[in-house]
């Protein structure tokens, strides 16, 4: 989705007043040692705890989710706003963004190509993570006053949580999502495209601003169900259409892919392959970089998808966990490795100095002729606006939480302006600020998470048991388990 921490414009500018506070808060709180290590051992821990899940039922999960649309029966029956495939979309729309694209180039310059192997090894653990958030979001999901799906960690934190810890922690992750809504989710995507539009086609960026804006602000007047529509039919065109060029080029560039794989492995553990010029060459860095930008590509641990994820139409929390599970697997392990491997296998990593246009340089020397950029250009055009509709539906279900229903049009119309601002700013110091935001929603969603282990993994064996490959109609399970728990959960979570 986005570019991740200790992002390139915080490495080569040079900070005053602001900007060096912004950048000292940003490096504690993305150093090596803090939210990187919460995010790989949270997932660790959730791994072990869910049995090896994301292991055990990719090859389901992902046949449920991507050629059983209607649920298994329960899209006419379960409560909810959309189907189990148009919460994935909606939640794949706002992860597979600008970060897949320029996030990987900018680990692979920053860490090495061993970069590449830690955003698997974060993806793998994250995949436990993401489904553990979705679950939590359909068990402790609440209808508004709309008589819509509300839920994700906003809500589960207050519900499953008692007392005022549980009330502080979903406070704090609601403001910290609106905030990064604004940054991460809206203003940088949309000056990428405006960027992007205007090196390749020299538009006025203004006039690209005006357009997306529109487009953004009449989507988001039909709420979830129109989002849902439109990314149900958008997600997939964008993505098949960048993974082809990129197997193209893969194909075209057979020679060069055993050498890629070996300079991954090799520097993953060595930390070699950064050279001439390029800063990381240290096992450290590698690791560093390759974790912190997996995660940011995929979100899980954040806790955002889950907000997607509450508004599906399920009778369990556990089938639409699954689905959700498998967008961190097309986000990173399709998407983000195409991106990687395509940089390594055509050497581009060794001759472009600057990750920005590091993914184009690669298309342009892998395709015929001198149209390789305007390929990515597009796509970047297509990522960034799925983005900016999928931070949008996150940002006013926070916004929900947090001033009632009433607060929600007065969002969207602020959401919509900033998409225009966003094309028209200088916004170094807004990617740090977003980089800040998207750190301080992980904090308290991760520790709601492991508190919560024990619920996940007990409900998640229970159905497990009951429909192990997902093949049961919706129907012949109860809505959600517990549901007169909701408001008073437990003290045993």
């Amino acid at each position: 989705m986005t570019l991740p921490p200790t992002s390139l414009l915080a490495v080569t500018a040079q900070p005053t007043g602001l900007s060096e506070v912004l950048n000292s808060i940003n490096d504690f709180l993305w150093g090596r040692w803090l939210l990187i290590v919460l995010l790989l051992g949270t997932g660790i821990v959730l791994t072990i705890r869910l049995r090896g899940i994301q292991l055990c039922k990719l090859g389901p999960a992902l046949r449920f989710a991507l050629f059983q649309r209607d649920g298994g029966g329960e899209a006419d029956s379960a409560a909810g706003d959309i189907s189990h495939y148009q919460a994935l979309t909606t939640a794949l729309a706002a992860t597979v963004g600008v970060g897949n694209i320029v996030g990987v180039a900018t680990a692979i310059h920053l860490g090495g190509p061993g970069a590449l192997f830690w955003m698997w090894v974060s993806a793998l653990f994250g995949m436990a993570s993401k489904y553990s958030e979705a679950f939590l979001a359909v068990r402790f999901r609440t209808t508004d006053a709309r008589g819509q799906q509300s839920g994700g960690p906003q809500y589960y934190l207050r519900h499953a949580i008692p007392g005022w810890p549980g009330r502080f922690l979903s406070f704090f992750f609601a403001c910290a999502a609106v905030l990064a809504s604004f940054g991460i989710g809206c203003m940088t995507q949309s000056n990428a495209v405006a960027v992007q539009l205007q090196r390749s086609f020299h538009l006025e960026t203004w006039i690209v601003g005006l357009v997306l804006a529109l487009a953004v602000g009449a989507v988001l007047l039909g709420g979830i169900k129109a989002i849902g529509r439109v990314t149900a039919g958008f997600v997939p065109m964008m993505i098949v259409f960048y993974v082809t060029g990129c197997l193209y080029i893969l194909i075209v560039n057979a020679h060069g892919i055993l050498p890629a794989l070996q300079e991954v492995i090799t520097g993953a553990f060595t930390g070699s392959g950064a050279v001439g010029g390029f800063i990381g060459s240290t096992f450290m860095m590698a690791l560093q970089y390759g974790a912190a930008r997996g995660l940011f590509s995929n979100e899980s641990g954040m806790g955002s998808a889950a907000i997607a994820a509450a508004a599906a139409k399920t009778h369990h929390p556990a089938r639409q966990g699954l689905v959700s599970m498998t967008q961190t697997f097309i986000d990173t392990i399709i998407v983000v490795s195409c991106t990687g491997l395509v940089i390594l296998a055509t050497g581009t990593w060794k001759t472009s100095s600057d990750p920005g246009t590091m993914t184009g340089d690669a298309f342009t020397h892998g395709l015929p002729g001198n149209w390789g950029h305007y390929i990515v250009s597009i796509a970047i055009v297509f990522l960034a606006a799925s983005t900016i509709l999928g931070w949008a539906y996150y940002g006013e279900r926070c916004v929900e939480r947090l001033v009632g229903v009433r607060g929600v049009v007065v969002y969207r119309v602020i959401y919509t302006g900033v998409v225009f601002v966003g094309t028209v700013t200088e916004l170094t110091d807004v990617w740090t600020f977003s980089d800040i935001a998207n750190g301080l929603m992980i904090i308290p969603n991760l520790l709601g998470l492991l508190i919560l282990s024990g619920l996940i993994a007990r409900e998640t064996k229970a159905y497990l048991e009951q429909d192990p490959y997902l093949r049961r109609r919706g129907d012949e399970f109860s809505s959600v388990p517990g549901q007169d728990a909701v408001d008073t959960a437990p003290a045993s979570y």
